[in-house]
């Protein structure tokens, strides 16, 4: 049940910032829409900025869909452009509310996740550590999610498809490489 009002929230969101801004949506909006009471709202979400957080995870998952391992992480990058894309309208008006900070580290999570698994999947057999490993799915977020934001700064307008391909070509051997030349260092 609750899971239904986290959802119900979420589309009223949604909805709500088709036609005004994010800072003009209150939580009786909100709770007027889906019905129910502003109690019920905190119940979930501590503000409307949380609501946002959950949601654009929420997204994520979804778009993510388990396609976080070697031969399907370009499908995974796609499918989290595709997810943005879809709720443009959303991310836009997100993005000019809330923080750059927050956007960034929403999207930091999402690309850290997508990236480590396969960093992990690639050192299976190697005496990287934690740190190691880590370091090297950092290095590869901060390129996704710096040219996510600008594509997102620029209103979403150049073609996402090419833009995940163009990050498939510059990465294609870049996790293995880093792997093998950290482990290289090592000996």
């Amino acid at each position: 049940m609750a899971n239904i009002t986290k959802l119900a929230l979420e589309a009223a969101l949604k909805k709500e910032l088709l036609p005004k801004p994010l800072d003009k949506i209150t939580i009786n909006d909100l709770a007027e829409d889906c019905g129910i009471s502003r109690m019920a709202f905190y119940y979930h979400f501590k503000d409307i900025y949380d609501l946002v957080e959950w949601a654009c995870l929420e997204e994520s998952r979804k778009a993510l869909q388990g396609k976080k391992t070697y031969d399907t992480w370009q499908e995974g990058l796609l499918q989290i452009f595709e997810a943005v894309y879809e709720n443009k309208p959303f991310i836009i008006n997100a993005y000019n509310a809330i923080s750059r900070e927050q956007i960034e580290n929403f999207l930091f999570q999402l690309t850290h996740d997508l990236i480590m698994s396969v960093v992990e999947e690639q050192a299976r057999s190697t005496s990287l550590t934690q740190e190691q490993k880590s370091f090297i799915a950092d290095f590869y977020k901060y390129s996704f999610v710096g040219i996510m934001l600008d594509w997102i700064k620029q209103g979403m307008k150049e073609d996402y498809g090419e833009i995940a391909r163009m990050i498939a070509i510059t990465l294609h051997g870049g996790i293995a490489n880093s792997i093998r030349n950290f482990t290289k260092a090592e000996e």
